[in-house]
């Protein structure tokens, strides 16, 4: 769990300054719910990962809401692997 919150943490870095910049969530069809539920598009500013359980992506979830990442608990369902995170811009949807 901590080499996926030392990943998100430096691609978060890399584009922009803090955490409130960006959407953090999670899914069981990441592609989906950031194509067709946040209207992500072909943006660049995308990053996801898999995990083995949902227990750890809801806890990765957690701690970037609690640095102040936009988003909020009680997505997915018992089945969910995906944390994934982007950079809120104009055309994303919340």
């Amino acid at each position: 769990m901590e080499q996926i919150i030392s990943d998100f943490e430096k691609f978060m870095g890399t584009h922009a300054q803090f955490y409130r910049e960006f959407y953090v969530g999670i899914a069981t069809d990441p592609k989906d719910r950031l194509v067709n539920g946040h209207n992500i598009g072909d943006a660049p500013h995308i990053y996801s990962v898999q995990a083995m359980e949902s227990e750890i992506v809801r806890a990765i979830e957690k701690f970037f809401l609690g640095k102040g990442a936009k988003g909020g608990p009680g997505g997915g369902d018992n089945n969910t692997q995906y944390v994934y995170a982007y950079k809120i811009a104009s055309h994303t949807i919340e």
